[in-house]
């Protein structure tokens, strides 16, 4: 059996309808043991037994005997069929005709980004344009493509909550690592759209725009704050707050993330983007002070707050939600200070 991550058989309970909506599906997952793939996985095989859906998930990864290490139970389940590979070169692959396409394979990794900003833009507008072609290909009907609010470039001060109607993006000539792979999300998102317009074989394609996520499997190890707070409060010690404190995130969990993303791909309206997070604002410190209650470890802010007091106002990464609430019926149901324990129990029971 199974040992399915907490929230998952809620979430599947939540999205009974749109998972019924996938009866008999063949369904294409990139990124599938990425931090998103792997909650989409749990989600559809959970959803799968439960509704006797009879899918069939060919599942993508660089690496699967790694994640088959990590998760055994999940990767032999019998609804996957496991592809070994690259989003770069998709020309041998086991199967000719799907029904649905989840393209979240991304490199999140920030430290690649800044050693190397020119081959990580490419290789997602490059892996994007070869998911588009086989969708065509392989006639899929639908497909989600995972982008993000990265897409925006940087949120100005003044806008509380960015839309999808803000005319908003990165700076072309910037040299941010971060805004580079905000025009490359940025331009994937056009690539899709326009293969799904071309005449013969063409898909319906809804855009997914990432925010901040928080729960169980989230990396502690990388450029995560949520996920660093977790690990050095997990381990006793002082949480560090790296910067000033004062930017504002918000985080939703990530079993409610697995349930928007299986409705987007259902319910979605063609080539039209939501935004995917939480709008409940939280500052850096706060959120750091919040992880360290769970231990009672101290919290240290190295950074001080740029300018004189009250001058600059913090810097703000918060979504609207309000075009996936009224269109698609989607809201947060896990709060963050149960995500922020789930990641404690998570990281008590040790990786999986």
């Amino acid at each position: 059996m199974i040992p399915y991550s907490e929230g998952v058989e809620a979430q599947s309970t939540l999205a009974r309808h749109d998972t019924g909506e996938l009866r008999g599906a063949s369904i294409f997952i990139t990124g599938a043991t990425g931090f998103f793939g792997r909650w989409l996985l749990e989600l559809l095989a959970f959803a799968n037994d439960a509704q006797n859906l009879q899918l069939t998930v060919h599942a993508l990864s660089r690496d699967p005997r790694a994640f088959a290490l990590r998760a055994p139970e999940l990767a032999a389940h019998p609804m996957l069929r496991w592809v070994a590979g690259d989003v770069k070169d998709l020309r041998a692959l086991p199967f000719s005709s799907l029904t649905h396409v989840f393209h979240l394979a991304a490199e999140t990794d920030a430290r690649l980004y800044a050693e190397d900003p020119v081959a990580e833009t490419m290789t997602i507008v490059d892996g994007t344009r070869h998911v588009a072609r086989l969708a065509r290909a392989c006639g899929a009907a639908r497909v989600l493509y995972a982008s993000s609010g990265a897409v925006y470039g940087p949120q100005p001060t003044n806008v509380l909550h960015v839309s999808e109607d803000e005319r908003l993006a990165p700076e072309p000539t910037s040299r941010s690592p971060g805004e580079a792979y905000g025009q490359a999300k940025r331009f994937a998102e056009s690539v899709f759209c326009l293969e799904a317009a071309r005449t013969g074989s063409p898909f319906s394609v809804s855009i997914a725009r990432g925010f901040a996520f928080s729960g169980a499997h989230l990396p502690i190890d990388r450029h995560f704050a949520i996920g660093n707070f977790v690990r050095d409060a997990h381990a006793r010690k002082p949480v560090i707050v790296g910067g000033d404190g004062t930017p504002l995130r918000s985080y939703l969990d990530a079993s409610d993330l697995a349930r928007w993303l299986v409705a987007m791909l259902v319910r979605g309206a063609p080539h039209r983007a939501y935004n995917v997070g939480s709008e409940e604002a939280v500052s850096i410190v706060d959120l750091a002070r919040e992880a360290a209650a769970f231990t009672g470890s101290a919290v240290e802010v190295m950074g001080r707050p740029t300018g004189a007091m009250g001058e600059a106002p913090p810097s703000r990464y918060l979504p609207s939600t309000k075009r996936a609430e009224s269109e698609l019926g989607l809201g947060p149901t896990v709060s963050r200070h149960e995500s922020l324990a789930r990641m404690f129990r998570a990281a008590d029971a040790g990786p999986r």
